[in-house]
This record gives structure tokens, C-alpha cells and sequence, in this order.
């Protein structure tokens, strides 16, 4: 099939599939509308005739119906409403279209609002059929005497409706018609303004395209061998804060950005990747790549720039699934012990001992996970705090959750993963703080509350604490106290990125020779 015949049947289908939703909605709005419109109206009409001074009056009279029936009849065929019944308390008709039908009660089961004073807008069915209601109270002297309706057969509403959209169905064949004429007149122009090639031939005047879809796709920016901006997308007028409504297509590169390299990268036809540059105050990652025709000439380059956070935010990641790897391997580590400890009192004979220690295991760790699921019930923190356990006993140190630790009321829209970088490397700080002490006893103790407008996460060690002269650098990126490491230097810099995200604040005290207090407050809102 041919470029133009597909263009002419796409736009075609296209076309119908727009009408068709067009007729579908525009069917559901007219109803809508006229049924606001008539419920409107009837509400307008009978809170009109509950205002009536002889219609009150009336309700003192002893046949209410003699003057109220031929008021409200005139009324109706002035409004043309289907109805216009007035009742007292008891609900029974003072006036209806079929006389016949005065001094029975109301049908319909909708009265109670106004009776209790409320007007309302309702769908009932009645003597009549089903309807389209406005009901209002009458008052004297603020006590409500009886009840005005006002209503429209839904049966009218619905031939009115198929009236409408006989007009609308008209309306829509014509732009239906218009808009075959148009697929055809645009699938013409397309064709001519291609040169009548087809798509096979198109492709190879594309390949020198292709090597900007081999690049990353963040934002991206291709000049000619020139200098002159060639493409320029969406991503890149946002991290150069230029409005889409300015043409940079033409200008010289230089003048728009500076040190992109994209010149000398077309002059040597060698491409550089993940290279920094500094735009506006952000570093971004570059990959600069030469455009390459088939007859092997650099015709220009493209750049693709990539914001650095992303790279932090994967080394979050990283150290997540890290710290899992971790938990799981020290808790493996743990009742492979344990296991082995329960073998050897089954090989000596030792059953009650056996059966000492497995109860004891039961209990302590059925206890603990019974208070983990009570007080911390997302599985994410839970199963990550279970696993940190773990590995402090591998590493023989005394971890502590704070008995009157609550962790229950997190908003849904504070990301789990960035509490578990936050709590993770502040407790894995913890740890190599005291494991670097010479004291026998290692504490950690960590507490959660999430009482009041804040989360607040807090984390004790009893190691050596902070030099002072070096505490102000403690969230640097890089920075480190430890002892070599090859990540020193990163947990406590990714822990005050992440509450910084999340609008909190992160405090801490230490004390030479006693240890150190990390304090966390993250806003629920």
C-alpha cells in the first residue's frame, strides 16, 4: 500500500472515531443539561408558588383545593410542566392535573426533605409515570404547612433529547463529510510536499538522523557542521529556561550555550561520552556524538545532557538493595549458627536442652516480629529494621528498638525508599561507629515516632562520638571519619539529601568517648 493511501485511510479512521466519540458525548451532555435545566426550572416554579399568598391562605380554608386547583393549573400550562401538585403535611393533594385525583395522597416517597424544610431536586415515579421533580416547602409563620411539586415526564425529557440529536446527527454528517474532503486535500499536499517518495526511500534520508536516537534521550540539542542549532527539544529549552515559543533553530550554538564542545567534536569526528558541564548552576552529564552521512562526513553533532542527580539517585538504590543483601546474608549467617548449635545438643542427646533453646528462639523472635508488625506495619521499614537486627547480632553489636518506638501514621505520598536511606545509613553509621570503639559493650538503639505533624527518627550509639573540629563536615559528600571504606563518606551526605527532599530537618549531638544522637523530623505534610 502506498504512503498516500495509508495517509488517506488513517486520517479517514481517524476522522470516524473522533465524530463517533463527539455524537456519544455530545448525547450524554445534552441530557445532562436538560435535565439540570428542567430540574432547575421545576425547583424555580414551585418555590415561586410556595411563596404564593393565596396558596397559603388557602391551607386555612375548609376545600383548599377550590382555590389552589385553579391557580396552580393556570400556572402549568404557562410553565408547561407535566404537574403541579400541592399538599399539606399529610401529604394529601389540594391540586393535581386529573381532578379526580385532589384529596388522595402524594405517590413517590420524596416528600420528607421538604416537609423537614428542604427544597430539593428529585427522580421519582408517580401517578403519572416517572419524573423529574423540584420540590419546595411552604411556610407560615416558620413552620412548614404543606409541599409544593413541580414536575416533567422523564418521557418528555428523553423525546426532547432524540429531537436534539437528530440536529446534532445532521451537524455531525457534515463535519464528517468536510473532514473525508480534508483527509483527502492533506494526504495530496503530504504527498507533494515529500516529493512523492515513499517510505523505503525516506528511511535512507533519515539515517543520518540515527545517530541522535542512539544517544540518550534526555534533552538534546544537534548542530550542523556549522555550529547552527539544528534540533533542539522539548527537555532542553527546560534546562536552559527558554520558553518553547523561542526559535532556537539557526542560531549559532555559542550563543545559546556555551562550551558545549559540539564544534570540535564535528572538527575531530570523534565522540565523547558522560563528560560534566555546568548549565545554569546544574552539572549535567554529556554524551557528544558526530552525525555521520553514508559517504563517511561528519555533517555535524549532537548532544545529549543528562541532570547528575540521576546518578545519585541510582546510588540510592544501589545502596537499598546493598543493605538488603546484607540483612538477608547476616540473617542467613545467624540461624546457620543457631541451626548448627541445635544439631549438636540433638548428637549429644541433650532434647530438653534442645527443646529449651528452640522455645527460647520461638519466643524471642515471635515476640519481636509480633511488636515490628504491631507498632511498624509497612512491610518495606519492617523487613528492612528485621534485617538490620540480623546483622548486629552477626556483628555483636546490642541493637535496640525503643519499646515505645510507633511507626503507623506515614503518609502515603512519603516514599518508603527514601525512609529506608535515611534510617538504613544512619544505623549502618551507628554500627561502624561503635564497632570502631574499644568498648566491650556496643549499643544502637534506634526510635521511630510518628506522633504529632512530624515523623521523627532517631538513632544512639554509645561509640567514640565526633571530633568537633570536624563535625561541620560530617555531610559532605566524600567526607569520612572511618578508617578507609569504600564508601566513606557517602551515607551520612545521601541521608541530608534525602530529608532535604523531603522538606525535614536532621540534627545531632555528640560528646567525645560517649557516643552520638542523630535526630531526624520529616514533615507529614
Amino acid at each position: 500500500m502506498r504512503l498516500h493511501t495509508k495517509l488517506m485511510a488513517g486520517i479517514c479512521i481517524l476522522i470516524f472515531v473522533i465524530v463517533g466519540i463527539f455524537e456519544y458525548t455530545f448525547r450524554d451532555m445534552i441530557e445532562a443539561n436538560l435535565k439540570h435545566e428542567k430540574g432547575t426550572k421545576a425547583l424555580a416554579v414551585a418555590e415561586a408558588i410556595s411563596y404564593m399568598p393565596d396558596i397559603k391562605e388557602a391551607f386555612y380554608t375548609k376545600e383548599p383545593s377550590k382555590i389552589i386547583q385553579p391557580i396552580v393549573e393556570k400556572i402549568r400550562r404557562q410553565v408547561d410542566a407535566e404537574f403541579i401538585v400541592v399538599g399539606n403535611r399529610d401529604e394529601v393533594r389540594y391540586s393535581h392535573p386529573n381532578p379526580k385525583r385532589i384529596g388522595h395522597r402524594m405517590v413517590g416517597g420524596d416528600n420528607a426533605a421538604p416537609l423537614s424544610g428542604k427544597a430539593i431536586i428529585s427522580e421519582s415515579t408517580g401517578t403519572l409515570g416517572p419524573s423529574l421533580r423540584g420540590k419546595a416547602p411552604i411556610f407560615d409563620n416558620g413552620k412548614v404547612i404543606g409541599v409544593v411539586s413541580v414536575g416533567y415526564l422523564q418521557t418528555d425529557i428523553e423525546e426532547e433529547v432524540v429531537n436534539l440529536q437528530k440536529k446534532v446527527l445532521f451537524i455531525t454528517i457534515l463535519v464528517l463529510l468536510g473532514g473525508l474532503l480534508s483527509a483527502a486535500l492533506i494526504s495530496f499536499h503530504i504527498k507533494k510536499a515529500i516529493l512523492g517518495l515513499e517510505p523505503k526511500e525516506i528511511a535512507s534520508l533519515y539515517q543520518e538522523k540515527h545517530a541522535i536516537l542512539e544517544s540518550i534521550h534526555e534533552a538534546i540539542i544537534a548542530v550542523d557542521k556549522d555550529g547552527c542549532i539544528t534540533v533542539v527539544n522539548e527537555t532542553a529549552h527546560s534546562i536552559l529556561k527558554i520558553p518553547l515559543n523561542m526559535i532556537l533553530r539557526g542560531k549559532k550554538i555559542d550563543e545559546v550555550i556555551e562550551n558545549t564542545r559540539l564544534q570540535e567534536v564535528v572538527k575531530a569526528g570523534k565522540a565523547e561520552y558522560d563528560q560534566e558541564l555546568m548549565v545554569l548552576g546544574e552539572v549535567y552529564l554529556v554524551n557528544r556524538v558526530p552525525i555521520i552521512d553514508k559517504n563517511g562526513k561528519v555533517t555535524g553533532a549532537v548532544a545529549s545532557f543528562r541532570n547528575k542527580n540521576d546518578l545519585t539517585n541510582l546510588l540510592q538504590e544501589l545502596s537499598h538493595v546493598k543493605a538488603y543483601a546484607e540483612g538477608l546474608r547476616a540473617q542467613t549467617h545467624e540461624y546457620s549458627n543457631r541451626l548448627y548449635t541445635l544439631l549438636g545438643l540433638i548428637q549429644l542427646g541433650s532434647y530438653k536442652e534442645a527443646i529449651d533453646f528452640i522455645s527460647k528462639e520461638v519466643d524471642v523472635t515471635q515476640g519481636f516480629i509480633h511488636f515490628l508488625m504491631k507498632e511498624i506495619p509497612d512491610p518495606i521499614l519492617a523487613g528492612f529494621i528485621l534485617g538490620k537486627f540480623s546483622l548486629a547480632s552477626e556483628l555483636k553489636i546490642e541493637f535496640t528498638l525503643d519499646e515505645y518506638s510507633s511507626f503507623k501514621d506515614i503518609p502515603s505520598d512519603i516514599s518508603r525508599d527514601s525512609l529506608v536511606t535515611i534510617i538504613g545509613n544512619l544505623v549502618n553509621n551507628a554500627f561502624d561507629a561503635v564497632r570502631e570503639d574499644i568498648k566491650a559493650e556496643k549499643r544502637v538503639i534506634l526510635f521511630l515516632t510518628d506522633l504529632g505533624k512530624e515523623l521523627i527518627i532517631e538513632v544512639e550509639d554509645n561509640g567514640s562520638g565526633i571530633d568537633p573540629q570536624v563535625a561541620e563536615r560530617i555531610f559532605q559528600k566524600g567526607f569520612s571519619t572511618k578508617k578507609g571504606g569504600t564508601n566513606a563518606g557517602i551515607g551520612l551526605s545521601l541521608v541530608q539529601q534525602t530529608v532535604d527532599l523531603l522538606g525535614g530537618t536532621i540534627t545531632f549531638s555528640t560528646k567525645m568517648g560517649e557516643g552520638t544522637h542523630f535526630t531526624v523530623a520529616i514533615p507529614k505534610k
